[in-house]
């Protein structure tokens, strides 16, 4: 990422002239290279004249007619841009993104009555909304002075943003930010806080010391919670004294603020809890289920209950999403209820539980400024995009968009229809996508940059929002028209958004999905273009391997499988099993539950990271090998040798895993003769060479000890000391906190506290130490509920007092030893 680099490479200006059509009137610095006229109509979309204002967005350096060749290059040596974290460099030229603003003057006294200009900047960054103030400003500023000036203006202003203090965060420090709420998150990691807006939280001022980073082994990864927790105190005694004389005049204010503990150290629970001192390990706090005492607010408490709603039920989703906690730390949500309902006027500007050490600004985006004329800027450049993720799109309304109509129109295909008739269109747009189907969005008399965002929207839901594949924003055009229309339908999957109605008649697609209806249709002649093939390898010999499935003799043909798949439907026709089914309406509640779009998109990564395990399983069945992820195997022991842990995608039986792969067998292998396979085959093995957790597959055993019943000691015993004995640095902690599933954070790896086996519990409690030697491993282990942190305290403390006594022991009988 760029400090002070070229964020900016080229300007556009683009007019239309009521006798030659689209002009393209600037190119600055210098021209790109390629045919004015495309540039033209991709800047001005059809019936630009009907908004006033408009978005669009395309990419240039995706094919040969739109690739630039511009006379000088792109970067001196001075100013170098580098290539986000996630982005190689290779011999194909950088791929530029290109945001496009779309303006209509009406006047009178031209010919049609209105002025239509477009103002775009080409950038290398995905995350082109922060350039859009630029871009509104920049285009009254032409409309008032119409030079180019102007555009060098902006050139100069966009470039000038320094991004130098920014964070870079690795794939499993974005996905941990992702998967986090708090606004603190990685506050570490910011190299200058003062430009974070560090120093002040509400009306009192941090200390300056308190802020100093320290060097630590943490990769510069520092968070101090015992000053963190002098800080609090400071800040109770300063919100005490200025309102002792409230608190004297009106007795029943004093009362809620003892109830909440906002004005009083004495604890909510202190009958029950135990003191400061006996929950401070090692120098680092544990909350253990009495947050006020340590002045944790309001806003904290309901992220508290509502991470304890999503955890009780699997699907993230339950119907307690409204109601106080019912789990182990009930009492204390009954104690938030009361706090809600006694909060004094204001007090939430004494504490805030996101502004840790100070901080005031949401850490999941690197702020700063930058002066354009007489303005200055505010930029919030968003710290956890993958170069798959271009724009500021959502998932939600894609959902919600194309969910009104069930049935998907047209012929039933198995690479797009994995529940038959009744698969969801999401589903079978997620199929189109990552099989290499031709598919089109229509947004007739639509906004342009609504077509746009569908298409960006799509492109993250078939990448995992950036995380897991790529090569879908290669093929991606967001807006495409009638210019240009031989060369892009020619790129192979393309991915196109288009507001003319024309192209529905042209049949050059395989799905095409209407914004202004919501209907999804299939190709008629998909059937002929792309021929249904038999899947092979179900139910040959290769099932008898002794890692993997077992031999059912029942089984002789792929009929008989694909009758299996059907059997959860069988004894009830309404019901319907389909894993794919029970996914999307666990997403469709959550939608409706008013979820953000932050745990739609986790969700959606986690869907397609299963996708992918599950493909691997696939390839190894039908070849005997796998390009791209763990060989399947279950957990083993053999007498005098150490017990070998399972690897690959783990199910619940054998027979649910037959009917998996029997489901999606025909898109596994479409999906293999696509980019996006072979660019993960590439990223895979870059990813296990880089990978900071050794040895074993960390996402099987996360799963078994999620899901398994009657789990053997022995195997949680293995589980337990590969985590503890694996995950000591940063980089391993990160990368399990990255791997835990969303919303469930350590809570089931917390269950393993109160295993009836000592060897667990111990194992539990090394790893916990060590993940709080990190301060992104302290703000999970304070998410865990009550009971599961008395527990990590209480069996802390007593292996801590054990130590001390063996070493206490072991030099008392040195020194009597030495006596004689």
């Amino acid at each position: 990422m760029a400090g002070h680099g070229n964020h900016c490479s080229f300007v556009l200006l683009a007019e239309f002239h009521i006798l030659e059509g689209a002009q393209l009137k600037y190119q600055f610095p210098q021209p790109l290279g390629i045919d004015e006229g495309v540039l033209a109509m991709s800047m001005l979309p059809d019936g630009a004249e009907t908004q006033l204002d408009d978005w669009t967005i395309f990419f240039l350096n995706q094919t040969p007619f739109n690739t630039i060749s511009p006379i000088l290059a792109l970067d001196t040596p001075e100013v170098k841009s580098m290539a986000l974290p996630g982005e190689d460099d290779d011999d194909r030229p950088e791929l530029l993104c290109v945001l496009n603003l779309v303006r209509t003057k009406h006047d009178k006294s031209l010919d049609r009555g209105a002025q239509v200009l477009a103002l775009a900047i080409c950038t290398r960054h995905p995350f082109i909304q922060i350039f859009k103030p630029f871009l509104l400003l920049a285009l009254d500023d032409y409309l008032s002075d119409p030079s180019q000036d102007c555009l060098a203006r902006l050139f100069d202003a966009v470039n000038s943003i320094d991004l130098s203090a920014a964070p870079k965060l690795t794939r499993h420090e974005k996905l941990v930010m992702r998967s986090s709420e708090r606004k603190d998150i990685f506050a570490e990691r910011f190299t200058h806080p003062s430009q974070q807006g560090w120093g002040q939280a509400g009306s009192v001022l941090a200390p300056k010391s308190v802020l100093q980073h320290k060097s630590t082994n943490s990769n510069d990864s520092y968070s101090s919670f015992e000053e963190g927790i002098l800080l609090r105190s400071r800040d109770r005694d300063r919100y005490q004294d200025d309102n002792k004389g409230r608190r004297k005049e009106n007795h029943r204010v004093k009362e809620r603020a003892d109830i909440e503990g906002t004005s009083t150290t004495q604890p909510l629970h202190s009958q029950h809890s135990p003191s400061d001192s006996s929950f401070s390990l090692g120098g680092s706090a544990v909350w253990v289920g009495d947050e006020s005492g340590l002045e944790l607010g309001q806003k904290e408490k309901e992220d508290s209950a509502s991470l304890t709603s999503l955890m009780a039920s699997t699907t993230l989703v339950g119907s307690s999403r409204n109601r106080r906690s019912t789990d182990a730390s009930s009492s204390s949500s009954h104690a938030h209820g009361r706090e809600q309902n006694h909060r004094p006027p204001n007090s939430h500007q004494a504490f805030d539980p996101h502004k840790r050490h100070g901080i005031v600004k949401d850490t999941h985006f690197y702020h700063t400024t930058v002066a354009y004329k007489d303005h200055q800027l505010p930029i919030k450049m968003p710290l956890s995009t993958f170069p798959e993720e271009v724009g500021d799109y959502s998932l939600i309304t894609l959902i919600n968009k194309f969910s009104t109509h069930q049935v998907v129109s047209g012929p039933v295909h198995p690479h797009l229809h994995t529940n038959g008739p009744q698969t969801h269109p999401i589903i079978v747009l997620f199929n189109a996508l990552v099989t290499g189907k031709r598919i089109i969005f229509l947004g007739h008399k639509c906004p342009a940059g609504d077509v746009s965002t569908f298409v960006l929207a799509a492109c993250a839901l078939g990448s995992g929002c950036g995380a897991v594949l790529r090569g879908f924003i290669e093929r991606a055009f967001p807006y495409a028209n009638l210019k240009n229309k031989e060369e892009w339908e020619a790129v192979p999957a393309f991915i196109a958004g288009v507001t003319n109605p024309i192209f529905e008649n042209s049949r050059q697609w395989d799905l095409f999905l209407n914004i202004g209806t919501g209907s999804v249709t299939v190709s008629k002649d998909i059937h002929a273009t792309y021929p249904a093939i038999t899947t092979i390898g179900l139910a040959g010999p290769l099932i008898t391997r002794s890692s993997t499935l077992k031999a059912e003799s029942s089984i002789g043909s792929e009929d008989d499988i694909a009758r299996m798949a059907k059997e959860g439907s069988k004894g009830d026709l309404s019901k319907d099993n389909n894993a794919d089914k029970l996914f999307i309406d666990d997403i469709r509640a959550a939608i409706e539950d008013h979820f953000g779009e932050g745990l739609v998109r986790m969700r959606f990564t986690e869907y397609v990271t299963r996708f992918v395990r599950l493909a691997s399983r696939y390839e190894e069945e039908i070849t005997g090998t796998t390009a791209f992820g763990f060989p399947s195997s279950h957990f083993s022991e053999t007498p005098g040798r150490p017990p070998k842990l399972g690897s690959g995608i783990a199910f619940s039986d054998d027979a649910t895993c037959l009917k998996e792969l029997a489901a999606n067998s025909h898109r596994i292998e479409a999906w293999r003769k696509t980019n996006s396979y072979k660019y993960l085959v590439v990223d895979y093995a870059k990813y296990q060479a880089n990978n900071s957790i050794k040895g074993f597959d960390i996402l099987h055993q996360l799963f078994r000890l999620r899901y398994t019943k009657n789990m053997l000691d022995s195997e949680a015993l293995s589980i337990m000391r590969s985590l503890a004995d694996g995950v000591k640095t940063y980089d391993q902690v990160v990368e399990l906190l990255a791997s835990l599933p969303h919303g469930g954070g350590l809570m089931y790896l917390g269950f393993c506290l109160f295993h009836q086996k000592e060897a667990i519990r111990d194992c539990t409690v090394n790893l916990f130490n060590q993940l709080r030697a990190y301060p992104v491993g302290v703000l999970y282990l304070q998410a865990l509920n009550h009971f599961q942190r008395y527990a990590y305290v209480r069996q802390a403390h007593a292996k801590e007092r054990k130590v001390l006594a063996e070493q206490h022991e072991n030099t008392y009988f040195s020194t009597r030893m030495g006596a004689f």
